[in-house]
């Protein structure tokens, strides 16, 4: 009976699949943060031009990531994405010019008033503070008027650097956790 319960117990049960989507600048280190979550060679790294997509794997679920080029003839073409989303990843680059942060609150405010992203889970990553420049969270916090704008809403700001996976790997960890919250709910009509 013991080797029975040992060796007969079958395949473990399969992790959820997710799919999201990853929004953010050209340079904000979307495509950064996710190779390194999939453990890829970082000296690999181009930036994304058009689209790619990333299964990214996690002790409880598997994230598959649709990652959008950031650059301004891209955006435009962002929302042609969103179908099928059941969460979003907002990178942001907290040591960016005020020009650049003020083009990714204007994205971010579309995205979390995008009627196939404003019912979804967000999770938003103030990258490179580990660079002298970079923002604190409350201070992007402010600066977005997150509190106002995604009131009622599912968001999580966290900062993250490449220095810190494991902080990144934490934020994605409480994703997962809102993605599993919003699949128990009962249906909206």
């Amino acid at each position: 009976t013991c080797f029975k319960a040992l060796c007969c117990k079958g395949p473990p049960p399969p992790r959820p699949e997710y799919d999201l989507v990853c929004i953010g600048l050209t340079g904000s280190g979307k495509t950064s943060l996710l190779s390194q979550l999939c453990s890829e060679n970082p000296e690999n790294i181009v930036s994304t031009t058009g689209f790619s997509i990333k299964a990214v794997p996690f002790q409880n679920a598997v994230l598959n990531v649709k990652e959008l080029g950031g650059a301004d003839t891209i955006r435009k073409y962002w929302s042609r994405y969103y179908q099928g989303s059941q969460g979003v990843i907002f990178v942001l680059d907290s040591a960016s010019s005020e020009d650049d942060l003020e083009t990714a609150r204007n994205e971010l405010h579309s995205a979390l008033q995008h009627p196939q992203l404003c019912t979804l889970p967000f999770l938003i990553l103030a990258n490179h503070q580990d660079k002298p420049a970079a923002r604190s969270v409350q201070e992007i916090k402010k600066y977005f008027e997150l509190e106002p704008l995604a009131r009622g809403k599912r968001w999580i700001l966290k900062p993250c650097s490449l220095d810190d996976m494991e902080a990144v790997k934490d934020s994605f960890t409480l994703l997962i956790n809102l993605l599993e919250e919003r699949e128990l709910e009962p249906s909206r009509m």
